[in-house]
């Protein structure tokens, strides 16, 4: 077990997301799997299809920054919903293999729109224990 998770935190305008894992990887793409939940059920995306996302930044929360960003571009502009990432990040490049299926608004009945990850509470640590946290707001 890998104790990798994710979780929505409460915003007064907008949602928060955060993603928590034992390496920095597994730390965005739970924060992925948040914000796609953000939109709607995860249960209900088939992973039919796949999606690579290329990024480089040396700066972790810069890096998770654009991260969101890419994923809400799925969404967006290629009506790609997904429910599965797997990311690896090596010298400031991050590579991510995103698994999902086009978005089919009556089967996943999306709940939100996000329009963009912000700079409010966006932070990428490390905790005490080693565990990585990368949290964000994302406007909806």
């Amino acid at each position: 077990m890998n104790n990798a998770y994710w979780k929505h935190l409460d915003h007064r305008a907008d949602i928060g997301i955060q993603g928590v894992g034992p390496s920095l990887e597994q730390a965005f793409a739970q924060a992925g799997l948040a914000l796609m939940a953000v939109m709607c059920d995860l249960e209900l995306i088939h992973r039919k299809e796949s999606r690579i996302i290329n990024l480089e930044g040396h700066d972790p929360e810069l890096l998770f920054f654009d991260f969101l960003n890419e994923l809400i571009f799925l969404v967006s502009a290629e009506g790609f919903a997904y429910s599965w990432i797997e990311a690896d990040i090596n010298d400031g490049r991050l590579r991510a293999r995103v698994l999902g299926e086009s978005l089919d608004s009556l089967r996943h009945q999306p709940e939100v729109e996000v329009k963009g990850a912000s700079f409010n509470g966006l932070k990428v640590w490390q905790d005490k224990n080693g565990k990585y946290i990368a949290t964000c707001i994302v406007d909806v």
